[in-house]
Order: C-alpha cells, then sequence, then structure tokens
C-alpha cells in the first residue's frame, strides 16, 4: 500500500513540473527584475527544478514506516 501512495505521489509531482514548466506558469517569471544581482527568470527555473528533485529524493528515500525485520545476531 505504500508503494501504491509513493507512485502516486511522484505522479503528482510529475503533473505539477509539467504545469510549473509550462508557458502560463511560466509567463509569471519573465520579467526584467533582478534579485540578488540575478535575474528573476533563471533564478525561478533553477529554484523550480531544484524543489522538484528534492521533492522527488524525499519520497523515494524517505524511510518505511514499518519497521524492517532483523537479519539475525551479528
Amino acid at each position: 500500500m505504500l508503494q501504491e501512495l509513493d507512485a502516486q505521489r511522484l505522479v503528482a509531482l510529475f503533473v505539477a513540473g509539467l504545469a510549473l514548466f509550462n508557458f502560463p506558469l511560466l509567463a509569471l517569471w519573465d520579467h526584467d527584475v533582478r534579485v540578488l544581482g540575478l535575474p528573476l527568470f533563471p533564478l525561478a527555473m533553477f529554484l523550480i527544478w531544484g524543489l522538484l528533485i528534492a521533492a522527488v529524493a524525499w519520497i523515494v528515500e524517505r524511510s518505511p514506516e514499518a519497521p524492517m525485520p532483523d537479519d539475525g545476531p551479528t
């Protein structure tokens, strides 16, 4: 069941990424504005890209909720 939920979360994250990198939302960042000397558009693209990668890593790498069985005495 947990794997199904993770798969659903990854699909939802993929759809969110498609929406964020598509025209209507992408046009929000296309202005002649600088933030800390950096143009807003490339900065926003890099931050969105980084947040999507971090979210995928969090979903894939988080530990399962059920404890893993021991392999025996070591």
